[in-house]
């Protein structure tokens, strides 16, 4: 785990602190890399046909940062991955800026790829991160399309830092607490269902389901 921890690196950044893209994707470098994804999150100038001036983030930032740490405990486990990097901004961000940017190196571009788009789906559905859009006339908090979609898979509400368990071609892996989940058969049939880190119940399944 201490490796891991050596490799990966989150930051919440204050107000008026830019991402610097540079800086994650040159932390996720290596020789044996030969693959790097990344994505940017970047306010865009309109939604439903208002114009957006700016959005505006609010956290708690311990348990953000303990939530995207799990998250990127989980994306290892499921993928062959040598760095991580995930950064976001508080504050305003005014369209075209970035507010949240991820950087994942791996030996293949697959695992970066698909451990990439994870993680951002998770920040998206379970890190408390709240978002108000500012608009020409009028703001709105907003909630993550993702985010409610969790709180109904849930049934109750998201706060907890609740990480779906990616669905994996493997036979077996270690969670980001250590234990051991079995994939189920062929049949799609429930052998078993466990808590992941952060209290949440993941069902491993394979992939044929």
């Amino acid at each position: 785990m201490a490796a891991d921890d050596e490799k990966t690196l989150v930051e919440i950044l204050e107000e008026h602190n830019p991402i610097d893209l540079s800086k994650y994707i040159n932390y996720v470098s290596a020789p044996q890399a030969g693959a790097i994804a990344t994505f940017s999150g970047t306010t865009r100038d309109t939604f439903d046909g208002k114009e957006v001036v700016e959005l505006r983030y609010e956290a708690y930032v311990p348990m953000a940062v303990k939530c995207i740490k799990s998250i990127c405990s989980s994306a290892r486990s499921s993928w062959n991955l040598h760095s991580m990097a995930v950064a976001h901004r508080l504050g305003p961000v005014p369209v075209g800026e970035t507010s949240v940017f991820i950087a994942v190196s791996a030996v293949h571009r697959a695992d970066a790829l698909e451990a990439c788009k994870f993680v951002i789906d998770e920040v998206k559905a379970s890190v408390p991160i709240w978002k108000k859009e500012v608009y020409s006339n009028g703001e709105v908090w907003k909630e993550n399309s993702e985010f409610l979609e969790r709180r109904l898979e849930l049934g109750k509400d998201v706060g907890s830092c609740s990480v779906k368990e990616p669905e994996v071609h493997r036979q077996e892996r270690k969670s980001c607490c250590g234990s051991k989940a079995k994939v189920i058969d062929e049949n799609a049939e429930i052998r078993h269902e466990r808590k992941s880190c952060c209290g949440a119940k993941s069902k491993i399944i394979d992939g044929s389901a």
